[in-house]
């Protein structure tokens, strides 16, 4: 899926990309290592590394589970912040703006992903469409 790139609020329109990593299920814990790894070393605290790794864990998982298997990463610094975006080629969502807005019941068996990334990263945007789904998150650096 080739889009333009979405543009979270003060983020620079040209940055410079740190990682850039495609992903199927078996890679789902190497990911995880390198963003681990990009995240401490472009200096972010402990706490934006926990945060990006439990939105990175949401988003690759429902990238392999709902959009066709595969996905691809890209994580990159801009204005003080880590920006992460995750790709996919799955059918999209209806209308991505309220995906992940409302809780889950509880008892639901699953679907709190983005509902997860939502409450733990102060920048989402989504774009998706029937060709595929991109999900662009910032945290502090």
């Amino acid at each position: 899926m080739t889009r333009p790139e979405p543009q979270l609020p003060g983020t620079d329109p040209t940055p410079v990309v740190d990682l850039t990593q495609p992903f199927t299920e078996k890679d789902l814990y190497a990911l995880r290592a390198a963003v681990t790894a990009h995240a401490h070393a472009a200096g972010a605290s402990p706490g934006s590394v926990d945060s990006l790794l439990i939105a990175v864990g949401e988003l690759a998982s429902n990238a392999v589970r709902h959009g066709g298997g595969t996905g691809t990463l890209r994580l990159w610094v801009s204005d003080g912040r880590l920006l992460c975006q995750v790709s996919d080629h799955g059918p999209g969502f209806t209308d991505p703006q309220l995906s992940g807005r409302d809780p889950i019941p509880p008892t639901a068996p699953g679907g709190r992903g983005l509902w997860i990334v939502r409450q733990i990263c102060p920048h989402v945007s989504i774009d998706s469409d029937d060709t595929g789904t991109v999900v662009t998150i910032a945290v502090p650096a």
